[in-house]
């Protein structure tokens, strides 16, 4: 069972190019308190893309069994009841965890954002706000373009076909439709959502 501690876990969910990293960081800057914190399920790859989920021989990171839920379940666990966690880096150039890690918690709240933080039963569980990103495709293709080329090293040609191969089909079968699970559903246009949201946060973090 766990501890009773005056905490606020707050997962945000979204397709890759969805905004997630940006959404979330809005947030934190409305708020502004040193005892809300970041965790990014990136984080949370796992050591080596599964070889039976590779694609035309290319590793598939956008299944949920690319990430280590184990891990990620035990830190959400031990930071809601008010422990320190060592939460992993991860190398997107590389693609692979990096030797250091990042210390996280404790907190009065807590922000989980990733593809698929509304994708598993537990750590929904652990949730107080729910909050999906809804971007059309079109848009969320091009953000992860311009991302992908200019701070992860990759060519056009890559970025197209791991879209093609693992990014869209994975979004349609296992990402979109956690959207049900989620408390709020916020569209393109973000500032206004990360507005309220933090507000909300602030509220309960008073108490």
């Amino acid at each position: 069972m766990l501890l009773e501690f005056p905490m606020y876990l707050v997962g945000i969910a979204g397709g890759s190019g969805s905004g997630k990293t940006t959404f979330t960081k809005k947030i934190l800057r409305h708020v502004g308190d040193h005892k809300v914190a970041i965790l990014h399920q990136d984080s949370y790859y796992l050591p080596s893309p599964p070889a039976h989920l590779k694609i035309h021989g290319e590793p598939n990171f956008d299944h949920p069994e690319a990430f280590d839920w184990h891990l990620l379940r035990d830190h959400l666990t031990r930071i809601r009841n008010g422990q320190k966690v060592p939460m992993p880096v991860y190398d997107y150039k590389l693609s692979r965890r990096k030797a250091d890690v990042e210390w996280i918690g404790p907190c009065k709240v807590l922000l989980i954002e990733g593809i698929f933080t509304l994708w598993n039963q537990e750590i929904r569980d652990l949730l107080d706000l729910k909050i999906y990103l809804h971007v059309d495709a079109d848009i969320r293709f091009i953000r992860r373009l311009h991302r992908d080329v200019r701070e992860r090293g990759r060519t056009l040609d890559q970025i197209i076909r791991q879209y093609y191969d693992t990014v869209r089909p994975m979004y349609q079968q296992f990402l979109e439709p956690t959207q049900k699970y989620a408390d709020i559903t916020v569209g393109e246009e973000t500032d206004a959502a990360a507005d309220v949201v933090a507000s909300h946060i602030s509220l309960k973090e008073k108490h």
